[in-house]
């Protein structure tokens, strides 16, 4: 039978949202791997699966990248899944659960949504990195860039400060970056220009998704590793591609984001017609 599905971004950086909470949906990786096609199947940066909550939660959410490996976080995609519970409950507050925890969410009175994407981590260990080392500056380079630092958000991110965002060939060496030894799991690898100590514009080429207009938890990382170089405060506007994100880093260590949802259209998909 058909299935139903969401299409939703958050700063350009889309989403196709199946529900499968009432009947529990079992993708395989080629089958989300052929839903994020852009050409042949629906397109999106990332396939999110709704499913049902342990206790302590309100939702599962699932997270299949256009390759058909899975994720552990994902920023913009947990605000578009919080927008769909707001909508169901008519509350504002909401626990959204992903394999690497628990992200709670709240709207705001000006209708944009807060996530709460829990205690950045900076040990080697836990980005994770292939051996010890100082993740404050990793030894890597590429053509125009240098020495990133690196942490985790639920998933793997390695920052680069540049003075000439435009100037880097993202498309040329992110999957060369991706795919560095240092990085076992791969990693996300995010481009930062510094504009002042409020703002930083980034490019991220996404693990597993590749360039994409926006991304959550590498705005998490750019500000928590710009502020550990000392460029930041511990609050900026992060301009993405597809519009700006508000980031900051408690003196906990948790990181906050927030930013808009939207949806954009409704339908159905035949599962049965999709590869194994």
């Amino acid at each position: 039978m058909p299935i139903r599905f969401v299409k939703m971004h958050g700063c350009g950086n889309d989403f196709v949202i199946i529900d499968g909470r009432a009947d529990l949906l079992e993708l395989t990786p080629a089958q989300a791997a052929s839903i994020a096609d852009r050409h042949t199947g629906i397109g999106c940066d990332q396939l999110i699966v709704l499913q049902p909550p342990a206790p302590g939660a309100d939702v599962f959410m699932r997270i299949w990248n256009p390759d058909g490996s899975e994720a552990g976080a994902c920023g913009n995609a947990t605000r578009c899944v919080a927008d769909i519970l707001f909508r169901e409950s008519r509350g504002e507050v909401a626990a959204i659960r992903t394999i690497s925890g628990d992200l709670p969410a709240r709207r705001l009175p000006d209708g944009q949504i807060e996530i709460d994407m829990g205690p950045v981590r900076l040990d080697w260990q836990d980005v994770p990195l292939s051996h010890p080392m100082d993740t404050l500056r990793l030894p890597l380079s590429a053509d125009g860039v240098a020495e990133p630092a690196a942490c985790s958000m639920g998933n793997p991110h390695a920052t680069f400060f540049v003075h000439d965002l435009a100037a880097i060939d993202i498309p040329r060496i992110g999957p060369v970056l991706e795919h560095a030894a240092l990085f076992p799991q791969r990693a996300n690898v995010g481009f930062a220009q510094i504009l002042d100590p409020d703002t930083i514009r980034l490019r991220v080429w996404e693990r597993g998704a590749g360039l994409t207009l926006a991304c959550g938890s590498g705005a998490c990382a750019a500000l928590v590793n710009a502020h550990r170089r000392g460029l930041t405060h511990r609050r900026a506007r992060v301009i993405v591609d597809g519009g700006a994100l508000a980031i900051a880093w408690r003196d906990d260590g948790h990181v906050l984001m927030t930013g808009p949802a939207t949806t954009a259209f409704t339908g159905t998909i035949d599962l049965d017609a999709l590869a194994a």
